[in-house]
C-alpha cells in the first residue's frame, strides 16, 4: 500500500503561506489595470493592479476557485508588486510553479489562469494609459476605466482539486 498524502508536510511553507494568506483577496472598484481570466477547469481569476509612475504600487485579487489557483493568485500579486510593467510581463506560470515549489502536477493550469489574468490586467492598462495624455501614462490618471474581459482557456484539466 502507498504511502498516505500528508497535505501539511508536503507542501512547501511557501505553498501554504500563499495557499491561506488573505490580505490581497479584494475587490478594486477603479483600478488601474484590471484583468479576468477563466479557466476549463471553471476557477476564475480577477488581477486588479494600482499602478504609479510606470510602477505597480499595489496588487489585489477574487479569485472563484479552489486553494491552489487562491495559492497561484496570491503568488502572482507577490511577485508583481513594486515590478516595472516590463518586469510584470516578465511573470510567466513557471515563475508561479517555482515560487511555489510544491503545486501538485494536476494543478499546473492553476498557475497559467492565474499569469493570464495578470496579462490582460497589464493589457488593459497599457490600453488605458495610452488614450490619456502623456502626463497620464505613466499611471497618474484620475479616471481609471476598468476595461472587464473574461477570457476561457482550455487546458484538457477537467477540474481542478483541493490537493
Amino acid at each position: 500500500m502507498g504511502k498516505d498524502f500528508d497535505f501539511w508536510q508536503e507542501h512547501s511553507m511557501q505553498y501554504l503561506e500563499m495557499a491561506f494568506r488573505t490580505d490581497r483577496r479584494e475587490r478594486v472598484v477603479n483600478p488601474d489595470g484590471y484583468g479576468k481570466r477563466t479557466g476549463a477547469c471553471g476557477d476564475s481569476v480577477e488581477i486588479f493592479l494600482t499602478v504609479k509612475d510606470a510602477r505597480i504600487q499595489a496588487v489585489s485579487y477574487e479569485i472563484n476557485g479552489c486553494m491552489n489557483t487562491n495559492a497561484c493568485a496570491n503568488t502572482i500579486a507577490d511577485l508583481a508588486v513594486k515590478k516595472t510593467l516590463e518586469e510584470a510581463w516578465e511573470i510567466t506560470p513557471e515563475k508561479v510553479l517555482e515560487y511555489l515549489g510544491t503545486l501538485p502536477a494536476a494543478e499546473i493550469h492553476c498557475a497559467e489562469v492565474a499569469a493570464g489574468a495578470l496579462y490582460l490586467a497589464l493589457t488593459n492598462y497599457q490600453e488605458h494609459s495610452a488614450t490619456h495624455d502623456p502626463a497620464n501614462a505613466a499611471g497618474n490618471h484620475e479616471a481609471r476605466p476598468a476595461g472587464i474581459t473574461n477570457h476561457r482557456i482550455g487546458d484538457g484539466n477537467p477540474q481542478c482539486s483541493n490537493g
